[in-house]
């Protein structure tokens, strides 16, 4: 792929503030897109859009909370707007309810998990469909979890919510694979440097896992081969 394999395309990446999502973002602008970065955090946004103004591309950030009442539609109202076509939608951002066991789980923070990892994603697919329709070549990767295909104990509020948006994203692909340009990509970034990381194993040695740049690179090289859709891989390079 060439460095700037995706000049004149427009992306979207979810949850875009930091981890994986602000490390796609600047290496899908690296490639030439233009990126919209959403997210709740709106000084953190404007640095990782900083960032990449900073290494010759371009970013618009566009702050929404995904749980908000008509946040997502608006989100995709004032991008119909100035654009036509979205080539690229990452769907990254997530919640991570506190770990317990099935029997105690906290119902506020399930139902948070399940809106933003769940409902959220519904709804941007729903809103932005006609826009990856539109777009000659689209492409929408999903950030899952090993949990979502492999449940462990007390994982189950996130395991559940995982597993629901996998299903989701795989029931769109077979929808929209013979009526449009649409391919679909669920991968699972695997044991990554991220605050979701540390908050779920707070003992773990930060530089034992590998950093979102890795993930970033292979997200950004998957966007520009001609994948089969659904498709579904897991990056467990550790760098």
């Amino acid at each position: 792929m060439s460095e700037q394999a995706f000049v004149g395309q427009l992306a979207l990446v979810t949850g875009a503030s930091r981890g994986i999502g602000a490390a796609t973002a600047q290496a899908l602008a690296a490639a030439g897109a233009h990126v919209v970065l959403t997210g709740r955090d709106v000084k953190a946004l404007e640095a990782v859009e900083e960032a990449i103004f900073a290494s010759g591309g371009n970013a618009t950030i566009a702050p929404v909370d995904l749980v908000e009442t008509d946040g997502i539609a608006r989100l995709a109202s004032a991008i119909r707007d100035r654009w036509n076509a979205l080539d690229i939608l990452v769907l990254n951002a997530a919640v991570l309810p506190q770990l317990s066991s099935v029997t105690d789980i906290d119902q506020g923070a399930f139902n948070k998990a399940l809106t933003t990892n769940v409902m959220a994603t519904q709804a941007l697919l729903a809103a932005f469909d006609p826009m990856l329709k539109a777009s000659a070549d689209a492409r929408v990767i999903g950030l899952t979890s090993t949990v979502a295909a492999d449940p462990r104990a007390f994982w189950g509020a996130y395991a559940a919510s995982k597993a629901a948006f996998e299903v989701l994203l795989d029931c769109y692909a077979q929808e929209v694979r013979n009526i449009s340009k649409i391919r679909v990509a669920i991968v699972n970034p695997g044991a990554t440097r991220t605050a979701m990381r540390a908050r779920a194993y707070p003992g773990e040695a930060p530089a034992s896992v590998k950093p979102p740049e890795v993930v970033a690179q292979r997200l950004v090289a998957l966007l520009g081969e001609q994948f089969a859709s659904p498709t579904r891989e897991s990056v467990n390079v550790d760098s």
